[in-house]
């Protein structure tokens, strides 16, 4: 279990639904899970995000596509993974549109996994973190980030359960207005 409240914990304190999709809830031991979808692959993963963007009125849907990780970063198949991301790329334009007015899409990742390198293990590059949504402003490049907690941070800020412990906000950064 995570060793002290996380992000998560402090979301379903006040009220609002996590969602997890994929290994997500198994990464957090159950805590600050409202529901939990397992998958078998990221194509799974997407098709349970489509649903739940349909279904789910409000809070967050945490989604782990684990197929980049673990059948293709750490096998160093780089054809493999580029033709997920290509998978993932005609995914993600379906879903773009389907965004409301108020939702805020974040695509990043919880570590690099380069597989052209001669390793098979994490790799300790950056991770990108893209957000998407009528109110975020197009082009806003937020640089390297001092820790990966200013994403939590900036989450908390959002849906107006922080601060927490560590990390910097960006939300002013990027939003409209």
């Amino acid at each position: 279990p995570p060793i002290a409240e996380t992000l998560l914990d402090r979301l379903v304190a006040a009220g609002h639904h996590v969602t997890s999709v994929g290994k997500i809830a198994d990464l957090f031991a159950g805590h600050g899970i409202s529901e939990s979808h397992p998958t078998t692959s990221d194509a799974d993963g997407m098709d349970r995000v489509d649903v739940l963007m349909a279904t789910q009125e409000r809070g967050v849907i945490f989604a782990n596509l684990v197929d980049f990780d673990a059948l293709y970063g750490h096998r160093n198949d780089t054809a493999g993974y580029g033709a997920n991301l290509d998978r993932f790329d005609a995914r993600l334009a379906t879903l773009l549109p389907r965004l409301r007015p108020d939702d805020l899409l974040v695509v990043t990742a919880d570590h690099g996994n380069d597989p052209t390198t001669p390793s098979t293990d994490h790799a300790r590059e950056y991770v990108p973190v893209l957000l998407f949504g009528a109110g975020v402003r197009a082009g806003v490049d937020l640089g390297t980030r001092a820790t990966f907690a200013d994403l939590g941070q900036t989450l908390a800020e959002a849906f107006g359960v922080g601060p927490l412990a560590h990390g910097t906000s960006f939300l002013s950064e990027i939003m409209v207005g």
